[in-house]
């Protein structure tokens, strides 16, 4: 399995580098008036009705160390998750655990009375590691000793850092969990 192997996470790594290069012609994918442009997450925004940021802050990346991150990471696990459920369930899975972390990011920024500009695929990508740990659980092959060792290494290096977005990856968890506790259940 490899990253060809699968269709969706090509396209969805050439949408992410598209947009990339988007942000980079039109100012920097560093320069925050740029990402506001472009969709980044910015609760305040949100509040105004424009929810379509809780979508669109998915392909948006803070430099190229971010998107090449972020892109290696949905190489490895998009292929493994689009092969056992399929390119459906695992575009679902994608894209409602990066709307469910900006969603969690949203409350808690709410709750905490303080706003900052978010975005990035890795709400998406933990989303995937969630999927993975259920399908682990419910004996579908995936090594349980390996997602719960880089849950534990990005734990460790998330909470490490003020500038990453911790409740969009633990919401993306969450939900990609959660999705695929569903649709397991319904199948």
């Amino acid at each position: 399995m490899d990253l060809f192997s699968s269709l969706v996470t090509v396209i969805l790594i050439g949408i992410n580098i598209a947009v990339f290069l988007l942000e980079t012609k039109d100012g920097g994918s560093t320069n925050t008036a740029v990402a506001l442009k472009y969709g980044a997450m910015y609760t305040p925004y949100i509040r105004q009705g424009q929810y379509y940021r809780l979508f669109t802050a998915m392909f948006l990346h803070f430099g190229v160390w971010h998107l090449l991150f972020n892109m290696y990471a949905l190489s490895v696990l998009g292929p493994a998750v689009d092969y056992v459920c399929g390119p459906v369930i695992y575009l679902i899975i994608y894209l409602a655990a990066g709307v469910l972390g900006n969603v969690l990011t949203m409350l808690v920024e709410e709750k905490k009375g303080r706003s900052s500009i978010s975005a990035g695929a890795s709400g998406s990508i933990f989303g995937l590691l969630g999927a993975c740990l259920v399908l682990s659980i419910a004996g579908y092959g995936f090594s349980l000793r390996s997602i719960l060792s880089t849950l534990a290494i990005n734990l460790v290096y998330g909470l490490s850092s003020r500038r990453i977005n911790m409740m969009s990856h633990v919401g993306g968890f969450i939900g990609g969990a959660a999705v695929m506790a569903i649709i397991l259940a319904v199948m």
